[in-house]
């Protein structure tokens, strides 16, 4: 009996231990013409160096970074489009995550993910609730009055 159940034990590791696979990646067509989230060695989270450099014209098919989680503007005022009807504050947006909202965000996601974004309205989707954009696949923004995204609270309660 003992042996059987020592059998039947290494029969199911090895056959549990066997099944490991890479996952492949998939490509989003909607995700390709976004800014990838980049993290320099400072540990700031930026747009990709188009959008963080000021002195380049931004098109309006991207989306922005606009504050990272700590507390930092990424994307000057003058680089968002002027069709976009955005009431820019930087006192409201210049407000990062606090040092233990981030600490939760870097235990959970393993990363501080932006607090504000700018999304052109081809990328924006609607429900019962309003406007909102999905970044990554994981992170959920939603549209508030000045016409920028801001994560979700669930991610940082």
């Amino acid at each position: 009996m003992k042996k059987l159940l020592f059998a039947t034990y290494c029969l199911c590791f090895f056959i549990s231990c066997s099944k490991k696979s890479v996952p492949t990646k998939t490509i989003d067509n909607k995700n390709d013409t976004l800014s990838e989230i980049k993290k320099n060695d400072s540990g700031n989270v930026f747009a990709d160096s188009a959008a963080a450099d000021s002195a380049t014209v931004v098109s309006s098919t991207r989306v922005l970074v606009i504050a990272d989680g700590y507390g930092k503007l990424i994307t000057p005022q003058q680089n968002i489009p002027q069709d976009a009807g955005i009431k820019y504050n930087n006192l409201q947006l210049s407000k990062g995550f606090t040092t233990q909202q981030r600490a939760n965000l870097q235990a959970r996601y393993k990363t501080v993910p932006p607090r504000v974004l700018y999304v052109p309205q081809q990328y924006v989707s609607s429900s019962m609730k309003g406007s909102y954009y999905i970044l990554k696949k994981k992170f959920w923004y939603w549209k508030k009055s000045d016409g920028l995204f801001y994560l979700d609270e669930k991610y940082y309660l």
